[in-house]
């Protein structure tokens, strides 16, 4: 079963996250990831355990007071590094992760497609995002 967890403050992110994520190992889980915002967006995740996430991440630049962190169990997509959420839109600007399963992904995918975006991975997740960043593009939003 996936699990989230999330951190903004003052306080540096990425231990609160790692911290949040280990309290979410008893539910089950095939990978982890954090993504983590310093100016941008940076994403780490690894299929496996938190604790070969924290191998991964050893030597990176951590520094950060916003981020977000996942355990996923797969839905759609095996489990392997590239479908570990969280997943980043193409422009790179907005990155999410989520619990659930949404049916019509495939629709909406092909529809992105060809709109010119590119996909990384298997997941809904991935199609989430860039749907959000089509529909701020298409709208006009403001919103950060």
């Amino acid at each position: 079963m996936c699990g989230i967890v999330g951190y903004v403050g003052y306080r540096d992110a990425y231990p609160i996250l790692i911290k949040g994520l280990k309290r979410l190992e008893y539910r089950g889980y095939d990978s982890a990831g954090i993504a983590l915002l310093h100016g941008s967006v940076s994403v780490y995740k690894k299929a496996g355990k938190v604790a070969d996430l924290e191998k991964r991440v050893a030597g990176e630049n951590l520094t950060a007071t916003i981020g977000i962190g996942h355990t996923r169990w797969a839905t759609h997509g095996e489990p392997n590094d590239r479908n570990a959420h969280p997943h980043v839109s193409q422009s790179g600007n907005l990155s999410i992760i989520h619990n659930g399963i949404i049916e019509n992904y495939a629709s909406i995918k092909a529809l992105l497609q060809k709109r010119g975006y590119i996909f990384h991975s298997d997941t809904d997740t991935e199609v989430l995002v860039n749907l959000i960043e089509e529909v701020k593009k298409t709208e006009n939003t403001t919103m950060k």
